[in-house]
């Protein structure tokens, strides 16, 4: 008889089906069932008021299998537990009326307060920001109607389609529970064996494994709502709605090696970046973009709106842009502010609502009762970050850390003794009240049949990328697949690969030293109904991607500003003044930051003997926590550089992580010593050259050395130079 988490054999594929038949005969004592001891045979799709319907309160398995989860943790968040947060406020740039009544957006004078979470979704509250992962962008706008809180990524699709198997991804993603490892990374078997087997996490896999996964900074990566939304005006009239935020400063990325790295120099790189930057005034800024579909259009896609799995490319409904958020104030206590924010999608203003989205429907229910184990009780929304600034009037009494004083002898309604009160608003007053959509369907455990396309928009995810973020995408699978030691998983997730881009999937196989399967023993999803037919609930084939989509590659992100990026200046005593404060102006007046990093702290002399402070040594920094580097003049500077074998990498490493790059006078000498004059023999001192984003000769004094290296960082990367032999970092 099979042993509860043996593996599934392996073999040629007729035979591993003919054993997956015997091993799942052998385990039929091990069949799935409630915790009261109730066989099921369904744990995929959660109990529904007919397939597109919402999900229903009855569906005990559901709330049983969800509150199990919930309360796996106590104290930091089963997910999003490494975090940081902001205040700030937004404001909407001309009334909504016409599209919703959300008080919020009505009116362009009103800012309405706001705090901001960005986390990472699989690791511990100390695990580093650079993991590989999603990262969440929570939204608590405080109201005048209440808090609204609009819970989202800064990826717009997710892994499942259905909130009943979120304890299955994530048990699947964390640290396997026989030892713990890995922390905060999806490398590892458990996590590629359940989606090899959830062909709906294909698209998702997708920009996991873009360089949208490690984000240059939380104020340069947007942010999605995830879910489709109602919006409902006065007179009733709804649409559904799709929220995006868009970056001011453009999305921007680092690159896997570079991400590793930051994590031993300085895991905080976001927490800290988001956190000098609103210090030093350099607020960061989003803009509020919603994609609007009428009802009558709700089935006019070859998708489904209700599918999470899913977008709307922009190139079909356009993202219009409807207001501005700033982040502008520091949280003073990271404990009484950002660790206990309570989130919820269930947090809604009249004029906003949702749909039957299942995944949707789940969190509705999960996240009230996260928050009773995680915040001790009922009464969380007391807590002065949770607090809504609109008056709290209700029946609801005690529980664990009340804070509110009542008075009186009524707690229920209707009442006379207390004159009635409190009372329903109604809509006089501006009370909420749900969308009447309609519904007459049977109550069923299923989806609707657009939600079993898979593979269309990944492939259209993976083709609307540019060739360096493709090449970076298989860098990626081939690193996390490389982990993997069952190669049965593998070979799944190649098949699965092939469905995708066969190239794709050919170039992470080499890179595995394995071929692509033609084929996968057993259906791509075990997780169907026991008493179904296998073959309804394979994935159909991805249909060929005829038009692109420009808007998913940050390749075509906003490339005109550096303001707020960190250059390098590597500098010694003997640095060229002229050089030095020249280029030091010219990025301030850009926008971004000039440090001096030397081979030694404290300061140093320049070459007319001025005293220059040093902002750090090569010991306690490195290239990958700057955007750019800078070597000026001063033969006296250069020689002592040269000497330097950090100062030598930290060039080498910059070149390799494709950032721009400078140098003036004597610097340039500097460049080739590091390595530089190997794959860019055009490096001299002399005449003014930029090339694949390294600007050298010329003084840093004239216009045209500053313009040139300005021009080449707010490029971000300059993806020419993978295509050049790699320089020793």
């Amino acid at each position: 008889m099979a042993k509860p988490n043996q593996d599934i054999p392996q073999g040629d594929s007729d035979e591993k089906l003919d054993q997956l038949k015997a091993f799942q005969e052998a385990a039929g004592d091990q069949a799935l069932t409630t915790n009261q001891g109730l066989p099921l045979n369904d744990d995929t799709d959660s109990l529904k008021a007919g397939r597109r319907g919402p999900t229903l309160l009855e569906d005990f398995h559901l709330r049983e299998k969800i509150t199990h989860f919930d309360h796996e943790r106590i104290a930091e968040r089963i997910v999003h537990a490494r975090g940081s947060a902001a205040h700030g406020f937004f404001q909407v740039y001309e009334s909504m009326a016409s599209d919703t009544k959300a008080g919020f957006l009505q009116d362009p004078t009103r800012k309405t307060p706001v705090f901001v979470r960005f986390s990472t979704v699989a690791g511990s509250r100390g695990s580093s920001d650079l993991a590989r992962d999603a990262r969440g962008f929570a939204v608590k706008f405080y109201t005048e109607e209440g808090n609204y809180d609009l819970v989202g990524n800064n990826i717009p699709v997710f892994f499942i389609q259905d909130a009943i198997k979120f304890p299955d991804l994530i048990h699947a993603v964390k640290p396997e529970p026989n030892n713990e490892m890995p922390q905060a990374a999806s490398a590892h078997d458990t996590f590629w064996d359940f989606i090899s087997l959830m062909p709906e996490s294909m698209h998702m896999i997708m920009w996991v494994m873009s360089d949208r996964a490690i984000p240059r900074s939380y104020r340069m990566m947007e942010g999605f709502g995830v879910h489709t939304f109602r919006f409902v005006n006065e007179a009733g009239r709804s649409q559904f709605v799709k929220f995006h935020w868009k970056p001011l400063l453009g999305v921007h990325s680092v690159v896997w090696d570079e991400a590793k790295k930051i994590s031993g120099n300085d895991p905080d790189f976001h927490r800290r970046d988001l956190w000098e930057a609103i210090e030093n005034g350099d607020f960061p800024e989003w803009e509020l973009g919603v994609q609007l579909i009428d009802e009558a259009d709700e089935h006019k896609f070859d998708f489904d709106l209700l599918d999470a799995t899913k977008l709307i490319p922009e190139e079909l409904v356009p993202v219009r842009r409807i207001g501005k958020m700033v982040l502008n104030r520091n949280p003073e206590n990271f404990f009484a502010e950002t660790e206990q924010v309570a989130f919820h999608p269930g947090h809604l203003v009249p004029g906003i609502d949702f749909s039957n989205d299942p995944l949707l429907q789940g969190r509705l229910f999960s996240y009230t009762d996260t928050q009773l184990i995680r915040l001790g009780g009922p009464n969380s929304h007391e807590i002065p970050i949770n607090r809504a600034v609109a008056p709290v009037h209700n029946n609801q009494r005690d529980g664990h850390m009340r804070q509110t004083i009542n008075t009186g002898s009524v707690s229920y309604q209707p009442n006379t003794i207390g004159g009635g009160c409190p009372f329903q608003a109604g809509k006089a007053m501006g009370g909420f009240a749900s969308h009447p959509e309609a519904m007459e369907s049977p109550k069923i455990r299923g989806k609707s049949d657009k939600f079993f396309d898979h593979f269309t928009q990944a492939a259209l995810f993976f083709q609307s990328q540019s060739p360096p973020e493709q090449q970076h995408m298989v860098q990626a699978l081939r690193f996390e697949l490389g982990k993997v030691t069952r190669l049965a998983i593998r070979e799944r997730m190649l098949v699965m690969l092939n469905q995708i881009d066969k190239d794709l999937a050919s170039q992470v196989a080499t890179g595995l030293g394995i071929n692509v399967p033609a084929g996968v023993a057993g259906p791509l999803n075990l997780g169907f109904p026991a008493d179904a037919d296998p073959a309804a609930y394979q994935p159909t084939p991805a249909k060929p991607v005829k038009t692109l989509s420009p808007a998913l590659s940050m390749a075509n992100t906003p490339k005109d500003s550096i303001r707020t990026r960190k250059v390098a200046i590597l500098a010694a005593d003997g640095v060229d003044d002229a050089s030095l404060q020249a280029m030091q102006q010219a990025l301030k007046a850009a926008g971004a930051m000039g440090k001096i990093v030397a081979p030694h702290g404290g300061s140093l002399k320049s070459a007319n003997g001025a005293t220059v402070p040093i902002d750090h040594s090569l010991l306690t920094t490195s290239s990958v926590l700057f955007d750019a580097v800078f070597v000026p003049g001063g033969a006296a500077s250069v020689a002592t550089l040269g000497n330097e074998a950090d100062a030598r990498h930290f060039i080498n490493e910059a070149f390799k992580h494709c950032k721009a790059i400078a140098a003036a006078d004597e610097g340039v000498s500097l460049l080739a010593q590091a390595a530089l004059k190997d794959v860019l023999p055009a490096i001299a001192a002399g005449p003014l050259k930029s090339e694949h984003g390294v600007v050298t000769g010329g003084r840093a004094d004239s216009d045209g050395l500053a313009r040139e290296f300005i021009e080449a960082i707010a490029q971000h990367r300059h993806w020419s130079r993978e295509l050049k032999p790699q320089v020793p970092a």
